[in-house]
């Protein structure tokens, strides 16, 4: 077990900002919980898959929803319901554990992501529990079929939600993940777009290996290599790639973008014109949370699964969706995808065919060392 510094918490939030490709949510939300659990005097304690005792149940915790922020239009319908006092994701646990009857030892996160990682650790700090050295996807994804526990056939019900008006939905008997996205993501579109959600309630023992396990001491590392980038004054773009086992895709300005919440989802592209070495040279890429399929002067040149990060250079911060701003000068990091997602079950759920490109899977990574 090893006890997580308010240091390591924030070398983890940055490097799952990174990993997150774009989504799993705002890093200043993700502090706000961990800052919050401190305050009030909780530990993060983070264990091995294989050091949880058989027999112990644990759960995932996540907030799902829209990226972008609604109109004003569509603010006002809600400006008649009350705020709970309560976190939203506090009020799910709370009614997991009633209507379970059991004691959670700890969480695995859904994704790796700013504020989704961040709220995974604060219900297991609020609970006394332990952080899981796991998760489910190994980046931010926007759907919940997009995950190991779908791959390998564990159900998720039954799912416990609630919002930030204290209501609180049970969903029992769904029959698959892929109904359980459409059934939350209904309750998220009617939730200001925001639904905290728990899922996979389960022993330890039915998970254990459907999961993708050490992400988040990989996290930690990237987290820690973009801190001592930012400290030496080295490039962050290259000390990212070089740690996370990828390349600098691009770099250049931000000319264009567009965004807009549709479906529950943010949809969106982002159009960088290069510099430096790509001048002349243009880079799209296409949202739906995350950063999903990336174009060089028109032609493919990274699809999911792979990671597509995004990092504002001025800033020298990671740069999550819809925040971009035209000027900003921003470069693009590739990194490879988890290898559970490069199986068939993975690659049909979170491949090519997702984004509408009908050609097989390449390995973005592996074709740039191998023309080197």
């Amino acid at each position: 077990m090893k006890t997580l510094t308010r240091l390591d918490l924030s070398d983890i939030l940055h490097g799952c900002a990174i990993l997150g490709t774009g989504g799993g949510g705002e890093l200043d939300e993700g502090f706000y919980y961990i800052d919050k659990a401190i305050a009030e005097g909780k530990t993060f304690n983070l264990v091995s898959v294989d050091e949880v005792p058989t027999g112990k149940k644990i759960c995932t915790p996540y907030m799902l929803g829209a990226l972008s922020p609604m109109s004003e239009e569509e603010e006002r319908q809600y400006k008649r319901l009350p705020k709970s006092a309560d976190s939203s994701i506090m009020t799910a646990f709370k009614r997991l554990e009633k209507y379970t009857g059991d004691q959670f030892y700890g969480t695995i996160c859904c994704e790796l992501g700013g504020s989704n990682t961040a709220i995974s650790f604060y219900v297991a700090a609020m609970a006394n529990g332990y952080i899981i050295d796991a998760d489910v996807a190994g980046r931010a994804v926007p759907e919940i079929t997009h995950s190991t526990y779908y791959f390998n056939d564990i159900p998720a019900a039954p799912i416990v939600t609630a919002n930030e008006f204290g209501e609180c939905f049970i969903c029992e008997n769904v029959i698959d993940d892929l109904r359980a996205e459409s059934v939350v993501r209904a309750l998220s579109m009617i939730s200001r777009n925001d639904i905290a959600a728990i899922d996979h309630a389960m022993p330890i023992e039915q998970v254990k290996d459907a999961v993708i396990k050490g992400t988040i001491s990989k996290s930690l590392a990237i987290g820690q290599a973009y801190r001592l980038a930012k400290e030496q004054n080295k490039d962050i773009a290259t000390e990212i790639a070089s740690h996370g086992g990828g390349y600098v895709a691009f770099r250049g300005v931000v000319s264009d973008f567009i965004f807009k919440t549709q479906d529950g989802f943010t949809i969106g592209e982002v159009f960088i014109d290069g510099s430096d070495e790509f001048i002349n040279s243009r880079y799209h890429i296409k949202v739906k949370n995350e950063n999903l399929v990336a174009r060089l002067n028109d032609v493919v040149a990274v699809t999911i699964p792979d990671l597509i990060c995004c990092l504002d250079m001025n800033n020298l911060t990671p740069i999550t969706n819809p925040n971009f701003n035209k000027q900003m000068n921003v470069a693009v990091v590739v990194l490879p995808a988890p290898k559970e997602f490069t199986t068939e079950r993975g690659l049909s759920a979170f491949g090519p065919a997702y984004v509408g490109i009908n050609s097989p899977y390449q390995p973005a990574v592996a074709r740039y060392f191998a023309n080197k």
